[in-house]
C-alpha cells in the first residue's frame, strides 16, 4: 500500500503572495482542514483550520503558515505515512517528487479510506480517548472555539439540560461560521509619563495613532446554532474498519462511542484510529 495510490492528486494550493481571506474562502467552500502554500511550485508552508483560528488578527499567509513542513514522497508506504503523522501529531502530509515538485497530499482521511479497505474486525477499544469531555448546547460560540484552541481537540460534543448527546461541533464548524470583522483602534502615546515631576498634562507631547485590525471571528451564538445535530455513533465493541467506513462515507473526523443505554463514554477520533497502520497493513489481524 503506497502513498502514490491514496493521495489526493488535485491539490488545492496557494501560492505565496496570497492573504488570508482566500484561504478562509477555500476552506469554508471545500471542507478541508489545510491548505499547502506554494512559491514557483514548490512547497514551503502549509495553513490550518487551527492557524487561522488561533492567529485570528493575521493576514499574510507567510506568517499564517506553518513553514518547511514535513513531506512524504509518492514511492513511500502507508505505514511511513502514518508513523510520520502519528508522531508528528500532523492531518496531512505534502507529496513531493525528488525535485521538490509538489504532486499531490496525503491526508488522515486518506488513510482511514485505506483501514475501511482492509476488514479489520478488532474493536475500537484500544483506540478510543476515554478521558473526553463535553460542553452544553448554549455555550457561545467564542467560548467553545476557545475550549477547543487550549484543549487541542478537533471535535467536542454537546450536550443537552438532561446530559444526551444534542450534537456535535468540529473545526470545520467553526470555520463555516466564522467571519471577518474589519475595525479600527486607537493608541494614545506621550514623551512623559505620570512618574516625570517635570512633565504636565498641559504641556506633554501627545501622539494619537489609528490603526486597522482585521480579525476572524466566531459569532455570539450558542454552539446549537452551529453544531452538526444528526450525530452518528457507535458502540464499543464496533470493528476498526467498520468504523473507518463510517467516518470515510459520512466525512467525519471523529465518532462518539456510546454504551448500551445510548450514553456518551469516549470519543473514537481519526488520527487515532490511523494508529493500527502504524506496524504495517500485513500486521493487521482479522483481515
Amino acid at each position: 500500500m503506497y502513498v502514490r495510490d491514496y493521495m489526493t492528486k488535485d491539490v488545492v494550493s496557494v501560492e505565496i503572495p496570497s492573504n488570508r481571506d482566500d484561504i478562509l474562502k477555500i476552506l469554508k467552500r471545500t471542507g478541508i482542514s489545510g491548505v499547502p502554500v506554494t512559491e514557483k511550485g514548490k512547497i514551503v508552508g502549509v495553513v490550518t483550520r487551527k492557524d487561522l483560528l488561533r492567529k485570528s488578527e493575521e493576514t499574510q499567509v507567510a506568517l499564517l503558515m506553518a513553514p518547511n513542513p514535513v513531506t512524504i514522497h509518492p514511492d513511500a508506504t502507508l505505514t511511513e505515512a502514518a508513523t510520520l503523522m502519528t508522531k508528528h501529531h500532523f492531518r496531512r502530509l505534502p507529496v513531493v517528487e525528488e525535485n521538490g515538485a509538489l504532486v499531490g497530499l496525503l491526508s488522515v482521511a486518506d488513510l482511514v479510506a485505506a483501514i475501511a479497505q482492509l476488514r479489520i474486525k478488532d474493536e475500537i477499544s484500544s483506540h478510543f480517548t476515554s478521558n473526553t469531555f463535553a460542553l452544553w448546547e448554549e455555550t457561545p460560540l467564542p467560548l467553545v472555539g476557545r475550549i477547543m484552541e487550549i484543549s487541542d481537540v478537533e471535535a467536542v460534543p454537546i450536550m443537552d439540560d438532561k446530559g444526551r448527546v444534542a450534537g456535535i461541533i468540529a473545526e470545520r464548524d467553526l470555520i463555516r461560521s466564522s467571519h471577518i470583522e474589519d475595525s479600527v483602534e486607537v493608541s494614545d502615546f506621550s514623551n512623559g509619563t505620570d512618574d516625570d515631576e517635570w512633565t504636565w498634562e498641559s504641556i506633554r507631547d501627545m501622539h494619537v495613532i489609528s490603526y486597522g485590525v482585521s480579525k476572524v471571528l466566531l459569532p455570539d451564538r450558542p454552539v446549537s446554532a452551529a453544531m452538526i445535530q444528526n450525530v452518528i455513533t457507535v458502540p464499543k465493541n464496533a470493528g476498526v474498519s467498520e468504523c473507518a467506513l463510517l467516518m470515510k462515507r459520512s466525512r467525519l473526523d471523529q465518532l462518539p462511542v456510546v454504551n448500551g443505554d445510548k450514553k456518551l463514554i469516549a470519543m473514537l477520533f481519526d488520527r487515532e484510529l490511523i494508529k493500527v497502520l502504524c506496524a504495517g497493513p500485513e500486521g493487521a489481524p482479522d483481515q
